[in-house]
Order: structure tokens, then sequence, then C-alpha cells
């Protein structure tokens, strides 16, 4: 029987166990730290199937019992290194487990958005504070809002939120603008010390002792993914992210991508795409593996 090893239990990585585990000469290990950006999204209302908003996390929930109900394997851990053998194979060592030899490998951990370290963030999580403006922008349509962060990134969440909300400010913390900004949107370099609010997010407090209204703040400081082990393996990377094929497949036989580590739109609804393109891709390749 063929192994195969995916790293990250995001809808990229789960749905492309779910295509494996359908076909009983293979068999699937997720490895995960739990650490998905999808876990902190509150509401979800633009993705196909569901009548009333979900959360991230029952969305991810849901997805695990599934492929769990095919006999995906899961173990809740670190992936330490990952290499390839001469045989065409992969040594995977994974904290607290033994070593193990697999067939393909898909990566499948979503981008390591940064977080800057401001009292309040983690607490306002959900509750004001978004790594999404895409995803989240409605919620806010008609509030101000603000975006930390300096480069092209912030910009682009920026503009999303423009079109939604009735202001639209950048905060830098600190750091020089890296990028020039429309006159809709406007910029401030203070240094801040805290997100406030009761239930909700409500204020953004700088180290000058003033401070923004506002209904959201969302975290664009770049969006840098998770490459080091396919650079390490001699896959190419782009501006952050991991270069594939048609078949998400990278140069490394046997080596896949799928989802936000990818680049592109980072959405469910891509990185389900792209889990569904993986588990086909593999499975050929498995096929013509001598």
């Amino acid at each position: 029987m063929k192994k195969v090893l995916i790293i990250g239990a995001g809808p990229a990585g789960i749905t492309a166990s779910l295509y494996l585990a359908r076909n009983n000469k293979i068999s699937v290990t997720v490895v995960s730290t739990g650490q998905s950006a999808l876990m902190k999204a509150e509401k979800i209302e633009n993705y196909f199937g569901f009548a009333e908003p979900v959360s991230g996390r029952q969305l991810l929930e849901n997805g695990r019992k599934n492929a769990e109900r095919l006999g995906v394997g899961f173990i809740d851990s670190e992936l330490i290194e990952l290499q390839f053998t001469p045989e065409l194979s992969f040594k995977a060592a994974i904290s607290g487990q033994e070593d193990e030899i697999f067939d393909a490998v898909l990566i499948a951990t979503g981008t390591s958005r940064k977080k800057p370290d401001i009292k309040g963030l983690t607490q306002f999580e959900g509750k004001g504070v978004s790594y999404c403006a895409v995803c989240d922008a409605f919620f806010y349509r008609n509030k101000p809002a603000a975006v930390i962060g300096s480069g092209e990134y912030a910009l682009h969440e920026a503009l999303t939120l423009a079109n939604s909300c009735s202001e639209v400010t950048i905060l830098t913390n600190g750091e020089a603008l890296q990028t020039r900004l429309p006159d809709n949107i406007s910029v401030s370099d203070k240094i801040i010390t805290e997100l406030s609010g009761d239930d909700k997010l409500q204020s953004v407090k700088f180290e000058d002792g003033s401070q923004l209204n506002t209904a959201g703040v969302f975290i664009a400081i770049g969006t840098a993914g998770s490459t080091d082990i396919v650079r390490k393996l001699g896959a190419p990377t782009e501006n952050g992210n991991i270069i594939v094929d048609d078949s998400m497949a990278t140069v490394v036989p046997g080596l896949y991508a799928a989802g936000d580590c990818t680049g592109g739109l980072l959405q469910i609804s891509k990185a389900v795409s792209d889990g569904a393109k993986a588990g086909l891709g593999i499975i050929k390749y498995l096929n013509n593996k001598k």
C-alpha cells in the first residue's frame, strides 16, 4: 500500500485527504499543529452549502470528522524534518513519532500571517480583529476600520475594505510606509500600545496617549508562507509562495503543495479546489510510480 503524508489540516489538506482515502491502495496521514488561520474566523457566509454562517472552527471540525470516517490518520504534532531519499521517497521526522517513509507528500500549511505583539490583539480575534479583508469586510460595512501593516499587502487589504467601510486607516506601528496610498485611505505611523473595547473591539490606543475609534482591525504584516521545507528539498518558491504546476506538483517528484502556501486567492474555495487537484494529481503520480 502506498503512503501519503499531508502537512497541514486546513481546507486544502483535508480535501486532498478525502480524495486519497477513497482509493483503497493509499494510506493517508495528516500531521498538523492545529494552527490554522481558519480557526480565527468567527463567521463564514461566502462558502457554498451553508444556509447560515458557520465558524471556521466548526468547518474544520466537520472536515476532520469526515476524513477520519474515511480512514485518514491524524497526528497532532510538528514536522521536524523532511528528506528526499534516493529511492524517490520521503523520510519524515515528526515530533513524538518514529521516522517514517512516505511515497508522496503534500504541503498544505497555509501562510504564516505575522502577528504583532500588541495588548488585546488575541483577546479580540473574531471580535473585531481579522486576518482577511476579503472574508470579513462585509461585517464592517459603513463602519470605520484599520489595517496594521506598512507594505503592499496592507494596501491590498485597505483597498478591499474601502469598498465597504466608512473610512480606512493604515497603521504602520512605527514602521516606514513602503507603498503609496490613494486619497481615500489615511495613514498613521504612531506606535500602538493596546486594542481596547468591551465585548467587541472599539478603539486602538497609541503610545502618545491618543486613540483611534474603529470597529475592526485587520492584520496585514506580510503573507510569507511556510516554504523552508520545500526549499531544502530543492523546490523553487517565488515571493514566499511555492511554485506548482496545474496538478499542484512541485519540481521534486512526489512533492505537492496546495492552498494558501501556493499564493493566489487566499480563500476557502480556492484551497478546496487546490486540495482536490492535489489529491487527484498524487493518485496519478502513484499509479505511474514504479
